[in-house]
C-alpha cells in the first residue's frame, strides 16, 4: 500500500479528514521514523507519540503529523494519545535498559493493549522478533523471549492485532546491520563466536515498512502473528562474506571458535564496533538459535511486489548508498533526510554509518588561498600524509 488510490488522500499526498488515523509509537526510532512518512504517502493521518517531541521538529514531515508527548508505560498519556485512533503501531521495546527490561516490556505491552481497547482502536500492529522453531520460549535469549511475550500480550488484548516477526533487518542505522557492517569492514581476519554458523533469514527495511503499512488495512478478523523475511537464508558468516563482496572488500578470513560465550561475544563486538554492549549482548544472544521463517502467509494480505521481496545483496547496496555518496562524513545519522525507507534518518543512532574523526588546527601562512589549496589537494594518494608517512603506508 504505497499510493493514494484508496481515496484517503489528495494528489499531493496530504490525508483528508476522513482518512484513518494511525498512532505511531517510537516515531523517533529506527523503524518508526521510516514508517511515519510511508503512512502519510499512503494517505493516512498520523499521530506520533514521543517522550521528547522536540526530537521530531526538524523532520520534513513534522508539519504533516500530530505530535503528542507520552510514554507507553503511562496509561494517562496513552489514553489521550489513542483518542480517535484507528490503528496503533507498537514499535518500542526496552532493549539495553538494564536487567529489568523484560518487566518493563511486559508492563508497557499490557498498558498499551488496555488503553487501545478502552479507546476503541480497531487494530494494533507490532513488530517483534522471529523466534526459532522447536525451541521452548523459556530457552530463548531474554531479548527474544521478551519480544515473544509482548506479542502474546497484545494478541490477547481483545483488539485485533498483527504481530510481524522479523530476524535481522538490513538497512542503514539498524543495530543488527551496523554490527555486521563494522565487523566485516574492520576485521579482514577474525576469530569469531560459533554463532557465525547460525542460519538467519534477513529482511530489507523497505519490505518491513511495506508490511507495516499494509497491516493497517487488514480485515478485522485477523488476529495473529506473521513471519516476515527476505528471499535469502544464510549463515552469519555468509552474510559477512557477501557484505565484503558488495562493499568491494577482499574476502574475510573467519575462524569460528566455541569458547566465546554471549558475554564475551558482546564485549568482543563492543571492542570492534561502536555498537554499545548493552545492545550488542541481546543481539548476540539471539544468534544462538536459527531464525528462519516458517510461513509467508502475510502475502495473502500484503502481496509481494511484482519483482518479489528485496534480496540480501540488493538490501546491502541500498543501505550502503549514502556512504558511497558521502565518503567524508560517513555517519549516516548526520546525513540529510532522504526519501527512501532504507536511507539514513536523524533518528539513527550516533554510532551508525561509520566513524568520523576530526582534528582542527589553525596556522597563519604568508601565501594566497590558491597556493595553499594546491598543497591541501596534494595530501594523500602517492604523497601520503606529511606528519606520519609510516601510518599512511600501513593504512594503505
Amino acid at each position: 500500500m504505497t499510493d493514494l488510490e484508496d481515496g484517503h488522500g489528495d494528489s499531493t499526498g496530504q490525508p483528508d479528514d476522513s482518512a484513518p488515523r494511525c498512532l505511531v509509537t517510537g516515531a523517533t526510532g529506527y523503524i518508526g521514523g521510516r514508517l511515519v512518512p510511508a503512512l502519510l504517502d499512503a494517505g493516512y493521518r498520523v499521530r506520533a507519540l514521543a517522550r521528547t517531541p522536540q526530537k521530531l521538529r526538524d523532520y520534513p514531515w513534522a508539519d504533516r503529523v500530530e505530535v503528542v508527548r507520552g510514554d507507553v508505560t503511562d496509561a494517562d498519556s496513552l489514553a489521550e494519545a489513542m483518542r480517535g485512533v484507528d490503528v496503533a503501531y507498537y514499535l518500542v521495546h526496552a532493549l539495553g535498559t538494564g536487567s529489568t527490561f523484560e518487566e518493563t516490556d511486559r508492563r508497557a505491552a499490557r498498558t498499551f493493549g488496555e488503553q487501545a481497547r478502552a479507546a476503541g482502536v480497531r487494530r494494533i500492529v507490532y513488530l517483534g522478533g522471529l523466534t526459532p522453531a522447536g525451541v521452548p520460549e523459556k530457552d530463548l535469549s531474554p531479548h527474544l523471549r521478551s519480544r515473544a511475550e509482548v506479542g502474546h500480550i497484545l494478541l490477547s488484548s481483545k483488539v485485533p492485532t498483527a504481530v510481524l516477526r522479523a530476524a535481522i533487518v538490513i538497512g542503514s542505522g539498524s543495530a543488527s546491520f551496523e554490527m555486521l557492517r563494522y565487523l566485516t569492514e574492520r576485521l579482514p581476519l577474525m576469530v569469531t563466536p560459533s554463532w557465525v554458523r547460525t542460519r538467519i533469514q534477513p529482511v530489507a527495511v523497505r519490505d518491513v515498512v511495506r508490511y507495516l503499512v499494509g497491516c493497517a488495512a487488514l480485515p478485522a478478523g485477523v488476529n495473529r502473528a506473521f513471519d516476515i523475511g527476505g528471499p535469502d537464508v544464510m549463515t552469519y558468516r555468509d552474510m559477512m562474506q557477501r557484505y565484503a563482496a558488495v562493499a568491494g572488500l577482499r574476502p574475510r578470513v573467519i575462524l569460528p571458535v566455541p569458547v566465546l560465550t554471549p558475554t564475551l561475544s558482546s564485549r568482543w563486538v563492543g571492542l570492534v564496533t561502536p555498537v554499545p554492549s548493552s545492545i550488542a549482548r541481546p543481539l548476540t544472544e539471539s544468534l544462538r538459535h536459527e531464525v528462519v521463517c516458517r510461513e509467508h502467509d502475510i502475502k495473502e494480505y500484503v502481496p509481494d511486489p511484482p519483482d518479489g521481496t528485496i534480496g540480501f545483496d540488493r538490501a546491502l547496496r541500498l543501505a550502503l548508498k549514502r556512504i558511497q555518496e558521502a565518503r567524508v562524513d560517513t555517519r549516516w545519522s548526520n546525513a540529510a533526510v532522504p526519501g527512501a525507507p532504507s536511507d539514513p534518518l536523524p533518528t539513527d543512532p550516533d554510532w551508525a554509518g561509520g566513524s568520523l574523526y576530526r582534528d582542527e588546527r589553525e596556522m597563519a601562512v604568508p601565501v594566497g588561498p590558491e597556493a595553499l589549496w594546491r598543497v591541501i589537494e596534494g595530501i594523500g594518494g602517492e604523497n601520503g600524509w606529511y606528519s606520519f608517512p609510516l601510518a599512511w603506508a600501513v593504512r594503505g
